[in-house]
């Protein structure tokens, strides 16, 4: 996936240091990588405070601060942190509103730390692990920490990718295409709470990204938790053709294709992106290309 985001100055980030205080949490675990933690809040004692308090556990390492929104999505598209302690309000754009340029689906597991009560329903339906209500206890933060280390301990091994990949529905097409015999026709979208639909259709291409995909419409973007090949299985293989092991086009869009070298495909979009078919695909995308509706599209040789 491309990236959009600008590399933060050195002064955005801040090393977490090591603390010589007692009063440690749980012992960092033999062989384990540490666990890389972003604080957010536009307020610097409140950073401070955290900091401090993730110091006393030798298994965090704070590898980011941030005190405004716009700045945590860049931090957070730059140094993908496993965990992140978000302030909601913040000048410019609050903590929600971050999350949802970042993308709830793909943003770290999110622990809110905010003085206001108002907002822990709308925290938690933004998929937080939890909400910390300002001023909380040592004992409240670290019973906050230890839920997302046994967390994210669970997910890094495969089974656990598996399992949430399975307790989390997928989204699904309307009634009338939930059949799985048939092609999907329509995807529901959610982003920062709310739920839309988008018609296949209207999809240029699809790019995958671990156990999600990436869905390109026009010039907006939208990620689903969702396998390339299990989604590529519901649509309509009239429209859509898997080019690549990382690709799915809409031949729609297709404006020309010409051969490189080693025996690849570029291919172009209507919009100017720029694809790759893989030599392995190639012979099925010759083959769309020059039968039915899509038979209008050009090979170009030069």
């Amino acid at each position: 996936m491309n990236s959009h985001s600008r590399t933060p100055t050195s002064s955005s980030i801040l090393t977490a240091p090591r603390s010589s205080c007692g009063n440690r949490a749980n012992p960092e675990p033999h062989g384990m990588d540490k666990l890389k933690a972003m604080i957010v809040d536009d307020e610097p004692p409140a950073r401070e405070g955290l900091r401090l308090l993730l110091a006393r556990d030798p298994s965090i390492e704070v590898i980011g601060e941030a005190s405004s929104g716009q700045q945590a999505v860049a931090l957070i598209r730059a140094l993908r942190p496993d965990l992140l302690f978000l302030d909601v309000q913040m000048p410019e754009m609050d903590g929600f509103a971050a999350l949802e340029q970042v993308g709830v689906e793909a943003a770290p597991l999110v622990i809110f730390v905010t003085a206001y009560d108002r907002y822990a329903l709308r925290a938690f339906e933004a998929q937080a692990l939890d909400y910390l209500l300002k001023p909380f206890t040592d004992e409240r933060f670290f019973k906050a920490l230890q839920r997302a280390k046994t967390q994210l301990a669970q997910a890094r091994s495969q089974e656990w990718r598996q399992r949430l990949h399975g307790l989390f529905p997928q989204p699904q097409a309307l009634p009338d295409t939930v059949d799985s015999s048939q092609p999907l026709e329509r995807l529901l979208i959610k982003s920062g709470g709310r739920v839309s639909f988008l018609r296949v259709e209207e999809i240029d291409w699809i790019e995958a990204a671990d156990y999600y995909v990436v869905l390109h419409v026009g010039a907006k973007t939208h990620l689903l938790r969702e396998t390339i090949a299990r989604l590529e299985a519901r649509l309509d293989a009239r429209r859509f053709l898997r080019i690549h092991r990382s690709t799915i086009v809409n031949l729609a869009q297709v404006q020309d294709w010409r051969p490189q070298d080693a025996g690849d495909f570029a291919v172009s979009l209507r919009d100017g992106t720029q694809l790759q078919c893989s030599r392995r695909r190639r012979k099925a995308l010759e083959k769309a290309m020059r039968t039915g509706s899509s038979s209008r599209y050009r090979l170009s040789n030069t």
